[in-house]
């Protein structure tokens, strides 16, 4: 029987996992999958590590179902399909570490209850995040649990890059700028000195362009600045978050519009983004492919505020050596990629059409100052690693 790496991350409404066999310090994907759409109509797919499709199901509207039903569906697969391989640890994902958790931490009940206060500043991850581990605690309580945060890869940026212009009582008290996409930016500075080694040692910033949308500006592939700060609702527009927007406009729904703190939230975690300026949908696949002046527009705004932060990015890296994209729209729409990199002709950047077109790696032209180039991230391969880490250390 083979050793295992389970990884799970927990969604508000899906559960992602994937399972790694360990082979001394490699780790192999076995199986990659995920539950989606839990609450309204869940539908589970499992694909082997060449994409061959292992499992499906969809579950009846009539059945209730939820995160625990999910995950107990999920773990049942793997007591089947993976019965020739023994766990050994299951990672996980967890969106806020907060200032006291830096780095991978083994999991107990106390480390949930204080990661629970950390709820308010990830409303949308944080919470699923936690009840999975803590499903996994009741249900399987010897099975050790490593959390990875996305906040851990930025621990180490500049005082200065921290700060908000706050009263300092504030700031010891946490209020500050955490940043996040962390597993995702660590994955792409472990592997981008095989693509670039000028990129690797220098000046790179690297765009996060998924439902959730960031850029991380790196000095020798560590963090020195991100566009999000306090929580996961700032910096550039998302799916269904807002990023930045002035504070004095919580203020003026609140004290002018007569709205509830808990509309507001709602509002700017889910109703606005791509969603809100488009009234359509918060997938850049549809909007790029209606017709609609308002799904233009929500484009647009996406690639102009793109714009402004990489002018931002790299101006904090005081110069640019190279610039990825990732996730799933920096992967897979070659329109905003072509878009980004025409707007930054003014850094050095000259995109090749056709490199563009087929995907990269690279996608400048051999002319162009700043490097471009399209690498896929793996979060979950991250988390593993992480973990397996972890439990060869045991030191926490």
């Amino acid at each position: 029987m083979s050793d295992a790496i389970v990884v799970l991350n927990a969604g508000s409404s899906s559960i992602k996992f994937s399972m790694f066999a360990v082979d001394g310090d490699a780790l192999n994907l076995v199986f990659r999958g995920q539950v989606e759409s839990i609450y309204t109509t869940p539908r589970f797919v499992v694909r082997d590590a060449a994409g061959e499709s292992v499992d499906e199901m969809t579950w009846p509207e009539s059945e209730p179902s939820s995160h625990d039903s999910a995950l107990n569906h999920l773990l049942e697969f793997l007591e089947v399909h993976g019965d020739e391989y023994r766990t050994l640890a299951v990672g996980h994902r967890v969106v806020h570490g907060g200032v006291e958790f830096t780095r991978p931490v083994l999991m107990n009940a106390a480390m949930v209850e204080r990661l629970e206060r950390l709820v308010p500043l990830a409303p949308l991850h944080q919470p699923h995040n936690l009840s999975a581990i803590r499903h996994l605690i009741e249900s399987a309580p010897g099975l050790p649990q490593v959390a990875c945060f996305d906040t851990a890869f930025h621990a180490n940026q500049p005082e200065i890059a921290q700060l908000f212009a706050l009263p300092r009582e504030l700031t010891r008290t946490g209020v500050r700028r955490y940043g996040f996409h962390g597993l995702s930016y660590e994955y792409i500075a472990s592997v981008l000195p095989d693509f670039d080694s000028r990129a690797s040692e220098g000046k790179t910033v690297v765009l996060h362009l998924g439902s959730g949308a960031s850029m991380c500006a790196m000095q020798a592939c560590h963090s020195v600045t991100s566009t999000m700060g306090f929580t996961a609702a700032e910096g550039l527009p998302m799916g269904t978050r807002c990023g930045a927007m002035d504070p004095g406009v919580i203020l003026y729904l609140i004290e002018q519009r007569g709205m509830e703190v808990g509309e507001v939230e709602k509002l700017i975690y889910e109703q606005s983004g791509l969603l809100g300026l488009s009234g359509i949908s918060s997938d850049m696949r549809v909007l790029e492919k209606s017709d609609d002046a308002q799904a233009r527009l929500a484009i647009d705004y996406f690639i102009y505020r793109i714009g402004r932060e990489l002018g931002s990015l790299a101006a904090a890296l005081g110069g640019l050596d190279g610039i990825v994209f990732t996730a799933g729209i920096g992967e897979n729409s070659v329109d905003v990629r072509e878009r980004v990199g025409r707007d930054a002709a003014w850094l050095g950047v000259e995109i090749d059409s056709a490199a563009n077109g087929a995907g990269g790696p690279r996608v400048s032209s051999l002319d162009s100052t700043v490097s471009v180039w399209v690498i896929p991230t793996n979060e979950e391969l991250m988390i593993a690693r992480h973990t397996l880490l972890a439990l060869a250390s045991r030191v926490l």
